[in-house]
């Protein structure tokens, strides 16, 4: 394999940083994985969880942790999970874009390239009950294993699509900042994603054709996976409060974070060992603020709320977090 990717850094002036906030304290606790970065966490009728490592492993996780099985391996680098109507599994694969896993565990790919280009970061999707599928494209530039260069150069290159079970895709957003969860609202006439790259949380009227994203709320960090709970909420897990450096590096001359990119991975910025974890109603409204910190457990990067019981997963952990949902 060659060395690190180039990166060809743009300008952008961030937002400003939020207000301080009191978040409530939040305390989790942890299941040991047999492997590393559980990226997405989705719960079965049973309670169990569905998980994808680096390594290519999905592995289900029992409700009460004791018993994790090893579902399939893609190939490839599984991101987020989602139930597709039929009952087979929908995964994001970073590196092979949409697949599914049957109940036999047989894997299929669903889509794999877009206009000819093959995905580079599949990154997280939702469904509705007929099968269509909303999904993300991160960037073009840069995959999974090289996200902190999507960060540094800032291209957006990143994308949201739809494809409905004729195979029709289309276009919903494009030339976006690092989109990255997706998440139907309770009418499924909005979809919300989260752009990691520009702080956001925005939402898309799926009943107007020429609609453009609408900034719902400014993250305090960079949010990743977001998904609807079984409480109406949007869970937003946030995989670090914003970097002081970066935003100082964003709006400066490029040849800055092309330094930065060169620095050993050991000087880089890096996520804060911290948890945080956010949810909004469909209105906006901030409903959850938490924060907390477990040895075992930071950078949340999926999360997920069924049945009174909150999940999270992380890209920099060997462990998914466990809480229960906290009354409003």
């Amino acid at each position: 394999m060659g060395g690190k990717s180039r990166i060809a850094p743009v300008r952008w002036d961030p937002p400003d940083a939020a207000a301080e906030r009191e978040p409530r304290p939040l305390q989790v606790e942890v299941v040991a994985l047999p492997g590393e970065g559980p990226e997405d966490a989705l719960i079965d009728e049973d309670g169990s969880v569905i998980t994808g490592l680096v390594d290519g492993r999905i592995l289900e996780v029992s409700a009460d942790g004791r018993q994790i099985t090893t579902l399939a391996d893609t190939g490839g680098r599984p991101l987020g999970l989602e139930w597709l109507p039929d009952g087979k599994l929908l995964i994001c694969d970073a590196d092979r874009g949409l697949l599914t896993l049957d109940k036999d565990r047989h894997l299929e790919t669903l889509l794999s390239d877009i206009g000819g280009r093959p995905m580079k970061f599949c990154n997280n999707a939702d469904v509705l009950p007929d099968g269509t599928i909303y999904f993300t494209d991160s960037s073009t530039r840069f995959g999974v294993h090289e996200w902190m260069a999507d960060l540094l150069e800032h291209s957006s290159t990143g994308s949201v699509y739809r494809l409905t079970p004729d195979g029709e895709l289309t276009t919903l957003a494009t030339g976006r900042p690092f989109p990255n969860g997706v998440a139907l609202s309770g009418d499924r006439n909005t979809l919300f994603f989260a752009e990691t790259a520009s702080y956001g949380l925005y939402k898309l009227d799926l009943t107007n054709p020429d609609a453009e994203p609408v900034l719902v709320a400014q993250i305090p960090g960079l949010p990743d996976n977001i998904a609807r709970g079984s409480d109406g909420l949007i869970w937003v897990a946030i995989g670090s409060p914003r970097n002081a450096l970066l935003d100082l590096l964003l709006p400066k001359p490029p040849v800055l974070r092309k330094l930065v990119w060169a620095l050993p991975d050991a000087v880089k910025p890096k996520a804060a060992d911290i948890i945080e974890i956010q949810a909004y109603d469909d209105d906006g409204n901030l409903i959850h603020d938490l924060r907390g910190k477990h040895p075992n457990f930071h950078m949340p990067t999926g999360v997920r709320e069924r049945d009174g019981k909150v999940w999270l997963s992380s890209l920099g952990t060997t462990t998914l977090a466990t809480f229960p949902t906290p009354a409003r």
